[in-house]
């Protein structure tokens, strides 16, 4: 098996005390110099490691002030990923979330659509709350979360906090892919989302990265004959 490059490992050793909680978002990271010494590598070792945490929006860069766990910030073309209660809220809508069903899990018992996103996890935590406008359900969120990054994910009260907004404030998210797809609408989805079986439905499915690993993936269902996307360009 081929070794492991002296950068890759320095980026994996800031990501880890990330996800762990000792580096929080906006703290500062050791210097180059004390990083070097750390590892016992040269300074262009971990100015490589930085720079491409920083490239990632990982790691934030401040000329004379240092380096610092950045706030990640989630802008792409189509989709956004933000905050349900505040689109709703914004519409007019009273907003509330029901949590209807959560569990830790192993790796095993996740639905194939999961399991092949997470590799090597030994334990996840799902999650499914219906989020609501004017006491009419507007979306129903099935959730993955890989707990050896968030362990903290599964005492949480999402009837009361966002999911979205709580990954975004526990770990760097780099990247991730999402996709929509109209879909027959399940029974058990249907149920929550006050609609007929195998009606037209919107599913958005989307992964997403912390470092090289999936921290979460969320599919989010919504009624086809009420619910649309839309935004901005440019």
């Amino acid at each position: 098996m081929p070794k492991t490059p002296a950068y890759q490992r320095i980026k994996s050793a800031i990501l880890a005390k990330i996800h762990a909680g000792q580096w929080a978002v906006g703290s500062a990271i050791p210097t180059e110099m004390a990083l070097s010494r750390e590892f016992g590598v040269a300074r262009m070792t971990v100015n490589r490691a930085l720079k491409e945490l920083t490239d990632e929006q990982v790691l934030e860069r401040r000329q004379g002030s240092g380096t610092f766990v950045a706030q990640q910030q989630f802008n792409q073309t189509f989709i956004t990923v933000r905050n349900i209660a505040h689109d709703i809220e914004s519409t007019g809508k009273r907003y509330h979330a029901k949590v209807v069903s959560q569990l830790a899990l192993p790796h095993s018992d996740l639905p194939p659509s999961a399991r092949v996103v997470f590799h090597n996890t030994q334990r996840l935590y799902k999650v499914e709350i219906v989020h609501f406008g004017d006491d009419k359900p507007l979306q129903f969120e099935r959730r993955f979360v890989d707990l050896a990054i968030i362990p903290a994910f599964e005492y949480q009260d999402f009837n009361k906090i966002n999911t979205s907004d709580y990954l975004i404030s526990q770990v760097p998210l780099v990247r991730g892919h999402y996709f929509i797809e109209a879909k027959p609408c399940p029974p058990d989805v249907a149920t929550f989302l006050d609609c007929q079986p195998n009606s037209p439905a919107l599913r958005l499915s989307r992964y997403t990265y912390s470092g090289d690993k999936v921290v979460t993936f969320v599919q989010m269902w919504h009624d086809g004959a009420t619910f649309r996307f839309d935004g901005e360009l440019g």
